[in-house]
């Protein structure tokens, strides 16, 4: 049987972006071009402050490019919508919140009733594993599991887009790694388009389809990587390692 084909959910086509600075026009995203593909892992890859925040930005709505376009679903992002979720490096909860009335949130304010959008909410505690912590403040959260309570709070409203930027670059080493499994788990599970931010090479590989490679700021798309290794990955395994070395060896070095 052919295999199904899968369509194009993202474009951004010739983008551009500048702000203003004391100094004068800080150009950030240069002629950057992408297509993502129903249910791809992209990774956005390149060294600090190259402007791969600014792109999930364009992406989600919250900044609009100065040239070029980007559209979701064929639709131009003019603004945010809820087709796109979003999940920051800096766990942004509400503090007043339970658990359960962190992640409903979205639905609450899109007038979904209680008991549906409790049930809803409820599939995807229990997606990350937070099941029996529904009535938890934030506080009594270790960051692990604040970003996991990010995660189902953006999966609860069944974006199509998930974006990403660098959600687990504030965790220590061990727990960003069981976070690297948790989200390939749940991304197996609930399929979305992902969009994932992050400067380590070995997250890019462990969990990405497509490595995008972005050149030093002003960003612009300097290589791409398609990632064909079976999953789970294995950190040491030598086409993991093989890799590795490939794709630093050709990123910009940061000033």
């Amino acid at each position: 049987m052919p295999m199904e084909q899968k369509r194009q959910l993202i474009s951004c086509k010739r983008v551009n972006k500048s702000f203003q600075v004391p100094e004068g026009t800080h150009q950030v995203i240069r002629d950057f071009n992408l297509e993502a593909q129903e249910n791809e892992f992209i990774c956005l890859f390149g060294p600090g402050q190259c402007g791969k925040t600014t792109i999930i930005n364009l992406i989600a709505g919250f900044e609009l490019p100065d040239e070029g376009n980007i559209l979701v679903g064929g639709e131009l992002v003019t603004e945010p919508g809820p087709e796109r979720g979003v999940v920051f490096q800096n766990i942004t909860l509400f503090p007043w919140l339970t658990v359960m009335g962190n992640v409903e949130y979205g639905l609450k304010m899109a007038g979904v009733p209680k008991q549906e959008r409790r049930e809803q909410a409820q599939k995807y505690i229990d997606l990350v594993g937070l099941q029996g912590f529904e009535n938890t403040f934030p506080v009594k959260l270790s960051g692990g599991m604040r970003q996991r309570v990010g995660i189902a709070r953006a999966y609860c409203i069944e974006p199509k887009v998930m974006l990403m930027d660098e959600p687990f670059g504030a965790l220590d080493a061990q727990t960003r790694y069981l976070m690297q499994e948790e989200l390939q788990r749940i991304w197996q599970s609930e399929k979305r388009t992902v969009i994932f931010v992050t400067n380590n090479i070995e997250e890019a590989i462990y969990l990405a389809d497509r490595i995008i490679v972005l050149s030093n700021c002003p960003a612009t798309v300097k290589k791409e990587y398609v990632i064909d290794l079976p999953r789970p990955r294995k950190y040491t395994a030598p086409e993991f390692l093989a890799l590795r070395k490939e794709i630093t060896d050709i990123v910009d070095k940061t000033l």
